[in-house]
Formats: C-alpha cells, structure tokens, sequence
C-alpha cells in the first residue's frame, strides 16, 4: 500500500466518522445501554469523537502506524469512542485490517466500519490469536488481556498492546484555582472517568491550604457539571472500590464527597492513592514543580496524559511520553498516533495502576 493511499484511507475513515456522529441519535441509546453512562454522559463523548485532523496530524498518525501485511485489532470497552483512533491506525498500516469490538459495547466500532463501507476493514465475533500467522495484533484493554495474547501470539507476529494508564493534573503556583478546577472538572466528567487520558491525581505547587482551596473548588465545579451530565451506573466492584477509597482519604486525608463525585486531599509527602474511575480525584501539594518527578515517581509509568495550566512549565516535569495539554482539553488530543504513546511492540506487562 502506498504512502498516499494510506492518507486516503484515514481521510476515509474521518469521513465515517463524521457521517456516525451526524447520525449519532440513532445509536446514542444504543451507547448508553452498553456504556453505562446517562444520556447526557453519550452525547459528551460523542463531542470527544475525532472527526477531523490537520494534514500535520495525518501524516505523523500514518507515520506512527508504520506498515503491516495485516492487523487484527482486539477493543476494549472503556471509552466508547476509542474505536475511530484504534482502527484509523491499523488501517493506516495495513490494507486488510479485522476488528474484534467489545463485546460489551461494541456499537461504535460497528456504525463506523458500516459507515466506511471499506473493504479493507471487517468485523469478526472472534478471533484465535494463535492462527494469526503473520502482521500485528493490537490490543486495547486490561493487562491481563495483553499478556495472554503475546503469550499466545506465534512468532513473528508483532504484538501492540495498549493497557492501563491514567491522567495527571499539574497546577502550577501562578494558576487561578477556580478556573484550573473548571478545566480539570472538564476533563474528569467526560466517559465517567474511565479512559487512560482522564485524570484522576492532581498536584498542586504550594502550600496545603493551597492544596485544600484548589480541592474544594474542584468539588463544587464537579457538582455543577453533574447537574448537566448526570454520572451513570457503576458496576459492583467499581462501586466497593470507590467505598474503599473515600474511606482510606478520610481516614489519611479529607474528603469533599457528593452522591456522584468524591474530591480527596492527601498528605504532603505521602504516597499518592489513586483513586477508581467514576470521577474520583485525589489533590496533593508540591512545594515545587521540581518536586513533581519524585511525588509521581510510584505512578509514572502509567501516565498517559498531563493537563495543566502552563504547558510550558510543566511539561518539563512530565513523563516522557506522555501527552501535555492544557487543562479542558485533555480529553480531545490531536490524531497524530495513538492515545497512548507508552506502547511499543516490545513492553513488557504492565501492573494495574489501581
């Protein structure tokens, strides 16, 4: 396949893209069912849903995808509109391209490669990796899943996989707290907390009474953005792991807790406790930006994502593959490769981050 003819087939793509969301009241109760999230919860996602990019972001996306004889793609179902970037780079590295969706919410990977009408994309129930003989497999979801597809991959056959990861938030000493809890509470609410871009730590340079304000204003602008975007079920587990966490902040720490929401202020110098997804945050003071390698030190291989006030500032304190954006557009990264620029065909399993 050329290098133009892989352009045009991510151009393609965004035109289904385009073409699904135009068309998204169709499929939205559809979402909602297998999601989990309200109604409301569908239609944010669906303004998180790539239907364009730069002929910039085009060409690095093509460029990271390199060239495959085939790839198999296996989705995971924590984001619902992951599918697009997921089979945007597998198409653009290979002119045969199979997709097995999540089976608990696979309606978006399906309105989109109906939407295509792409030859070179198909949908399949299941899929035996270990008859896969040649080309990558890539794989989205829990870690478990990644490691028993490598170790059930043949040789020669490139394994991608893409696992567990999280979002920090870096507020930086000159930031207005109010509006960096806004932008922050922007980027929580969106798929309930439940993508490796949403943030679930945030650390604060200054002071704990620094700390505290940013947390409680943090609080408050969670509360109204649930009025708009009410949060929506959580599974058994997801539930008694959100009890374990609010009751471990109360006890170290503090705690703004609301029906929906639950704001959590740790100790300066403590190791930070991540919380669950279903829009937890756990707020934390650094005296310094230079203190931020340190503090995250425990967590930095999972970190994907960094929203911040000054990008500047604090990119350079970020890890090193992770994306760096402004707080509010954490959830909206460019399509220039993949989500998550951790994964390299080598990398060895990584532990859960919670």
């Amino acid at each position: 396949m050329t290098y133009g003819a892989r352009v045009a087939a991510v151009r393609r793509w965004l035109e289904a893209a385009r073409s699904v969301h135009r068309d998204r009241a169709r499929i939205a109760e559809a979402v909602a069912a297998s999601s989990g999230l309200t109604a409301e919860g569908v239609e944010l996602g669906f303004s998180c849903l790539e239907q364009d990019a730069s002929d910039e972001e085009i060409v690095a996306l093509v460029e990271a995808a390199g060239e495959a004889e085939r790839v198999h793609v296996i989705l995971s179902a924590n984001v619902f509109v992951a599918p697009l970037r997921a089979i945007a780079l597998a198409r653009a590295a290979s002119s045969r391209v199979t997709v097995r969706p999540s089976p608990r919410d696979p309606v978006l990977a399906r309105a989109l490669v109906a939407a295509a009408c792409d030859p070179a994309i198909a949908i399949v129930e299941e899929q035996d990796v270990a008859a896969i003989a040649t080309g990558e497999i890539h794989v989205y979801g829990r870690d478990a899943t990644i490691t028993t597809v490598r170790e059930r991959a043949r040789a020669g056959v490139t394994v991608r996989g893409h696992g567990a990861g999280l979002g920090l938030a870096i507020v930086t000493r000159a930031a207005d707290v109010g509006a960096a809890a806004e932008g922050l509470a922007a980027d929580v609410v969106p798929f309930d907390q439940r993508g490796c871009l949403s943030p679930r730590v945030a650390l604060v340079e200054g002071d704990a009474a620094r700390a505290a304000a940013f947390a409680g204003a943090l609080h408050e602008r969670l509360a109204t953005w649930a009025e708009r975007v009410p949060r929506g079920r959580l599974d058994a587990e997801e539930r008694r792991e959100a009890v374990r966490w609010r009751d471990t902040m109360a006890f170290a720490g503090r705690v703004w807790a609301a029906e929906d929401h639950a704001v959590g202020l740790g100790g300066a110098g403590e190791a930070l406790a991540v919380p669950p997804a279903g829009r937890h945050v756990l707020v934390a003071a650094v005296k310094a930006l230079a203190e931020v390698s340190d503090a995250i030190a425990p967590i930095a291989r999972f970190v994907v994502a960094v929203g911040t006030d000054d990008v500047r500032a604090a990119g350079s304190c970020a890890p090193a593959p992770a994306r760096v954006s402004a707080l509010g557009r954490m959830q909206r990264p460019p399509l220039d490769g993949p989500v998550d620029r951790r994964s390299t065909p080598s990398s060895p399993d990584r532990e859960s981050p919670t």
